[in-house]
């Protein structure tokens, strides 16, 4: 993995519910927990809650933008996997996550999710908009 900085490993048990009729995990799953596993990458580095965050900085989170997968090995309910999570790019408003499904030492799906982080714009408090990427926070990503 490209890691640019620190790697967060977020493991998941794979159960009956999360699989098509064939037994394979539904493909919106993975989707799911690389979402998971991105809040998980913050907070393994540190960052505070989103909530905290909002009250005490305005930073609501960090939305998905764009999100690309690729699949390469079926999984299975009573099976064990592990998304291994970095931040492979920083721009000045977006980063990208980089996600490894891993089974054992089996890449099983791959995906990338280009996020920003957002507070409520206070022009039009009903939108919301992308802010710079605060220091602090990149730094403990690092």
């Amino acid at each position: 993995m490209p890691a640019m900085g620190k790697v967060h490993i977020h493991r998941v048990d794979v159960h009956f519910g999360d699989c098509d009729p064939a037994g394979i995990v539904f493909f919106p799953n993975f989707s799911k927990w690389m979402d998971q596993a991105s809040l998980a990458f913050f907070m393994a580095c540190g960052v505070p809650p989103w909530r905290e965050l909002v009250k005490s900085r305005g930073i609501i989170g960090t939305p998905l933008l764009e999100i690309h997968t690729r699949f390469l090995k079926a999984v299975t309910y009573g099976e064990s996997i592990e998304v291994h999570t970095c931040i492979e790019h920083w721009e000045a408003k977006t980063f990208r996550h980089r996600h490894q499904v891993l089974r054992g030492d089996e890449l099983v799906c791959e995906g990338t999710e280009v996020r920003a982080f957002i507070t409520r714009d206070l022009a039009n408090p009903d939108r919301i908009k992308a802010i710079p990427i605060p220091d602090d926070i990149k730094a403990l990503c690092l």
